[in-house]
């Protein structure tokens, strides 16, 4: 034979000299979870070894972070419920948990670049992402709001804002915001394929965002995340905030539409990230926990096989995991 592919793979030392995809600290963005109080870092059940921390416990986790070479943030905040309304005000409060952690942060690790999620579900009493009015998630004042959000994260010192709403038009009305208040650096990672996936339900335990069960409002999201069956719907959001100014586009969930983003990678002009989920991450715990699979080993081949689909970042709950492997790694 002339062809022998194996000859390419007979060691170690050889399949790493031309291993075609490289995994690197750069790369992560760790997702935050902050909560009030003192003294708290509360693992989420969902979510094995993944915790909500107050500011003072946050502080040492970021500090741990950037020990490891991680080099970007990607921050929520947990509200509390006597806090929450429709409008979301609590969202602007300049003394409130996300600019306090934001403040926290940036004075802590100022060289780590921190991305904030811009969405009112925290802050909602129905936990949706926009408005509700008559039963609908209305969407241009909702967009309004998330601008005034915006505002108010670059502000308090986000470097980058990221709106995971997907109310349309919304990163052009961020972007005009951000300008015109004086904040023309603050960049935006837009949420731009977000599908209305079952793969959030611990993220949603986490903040307790989940959408209420009440009657004559929507009980999931499907009014403004995507239909999983939709691909060109998807390369149409993507083309949509980028004419609308999106520094970063993201691909959310990871796992299950690794073709969205490869065909988002093709037409984007600007860096791909994709969002590595909670559901993903806990059907890895699940298993390994149940000795299934090899919980390294299936977090680096998932991880992989995001940046081979053309991710260039990618938040990920394993992000201390995997920057541990790739140093023993050497």
């Amino acid at each position: 034979m002339l062809q022998r592919p194996r000859r390419l793979r007979v060691n170690p030392a050889m399949r790493a000299m031309v291993q075609e995809t490289q995994l690197q600290a750069s790369n992560f963005i760790a997702p935050l979870f902050a909560v009030e109080g003192e003294g708290i870092k509360s693992e989420i059940s969902s979510m094995p070894g993944y915790y909500r921390y107050s500011l003072d416990l946050l502080r040492e986790e970021v500090l741990e972070l950037e020990s490891l070479g991680v080099k970007s943030l990607l921050l929520f905040v947990k509200v509390e419920d006597d806090l929450k309304d429709n409008e979301g005000e609590e969202a602007l409060n300049p003394d409130g948990l996300m600019q306090q952690a934001i403040r926290m942060i940036k004075e802590t690790v100022p060289n780590l670049v921190l991305m904030t999620d811009v969405a009112l579900d925290p802050y909602s009493c129905y936990g949706h992402d926009g408005i509700v009015e008559n039963g609908e998630i209305i969407n241009d004042e909702s967009v309004g709001f998330l601008a005034d959000m915006a505002i108010s994260h670059a502000q308090a010192g986000a470097d980058i804002v990221a709106p995971s709403d997907m109310m349309d038009g919304r990163i052009g009305a961020i972007r005009i915001a951000l300008d015109t208040a004086g904040f023309e650096n603050v960049g935006i990672m837009a949420y731009s394929a977000k599908y209305a996936s079952c793969f959030y339900g611990p993220f949603r335990d986490a903040l307790d965002s989940a959408p209420v069960d009440m009657d004559n409002i929507p009980r999931d999201k499907k009014t403004y995340q995507m239909n999983p069956a939709n691909a060109k719907e998807a390369l149409r959001e993507v083309q949509l905030d980028l004419a609308e100014g999106a520094d970063i586009v993201m691909v959310k969930p990871a796992m299950a539409y690794l073709d969205i983003i490869r065909q988002t990678k093709d037409i984007s002009s600007v860096p791909v990230s994709a969002y590595h989920v909670s559901g993903e991450y806990a059907m890895i715990k699940a298993a390994a926990e149940k000795g299934w699979l090899n919980e390294e080993e299936a977090m680096v081949e998932c991880l992989t096989a995001i940046k081979r689909a053309g991710a260039d970042l990618i938040a990920t709950y394993f992000v201390k995991d995997i920057i541990k492997y790739l140093q023993a790694q050497g």
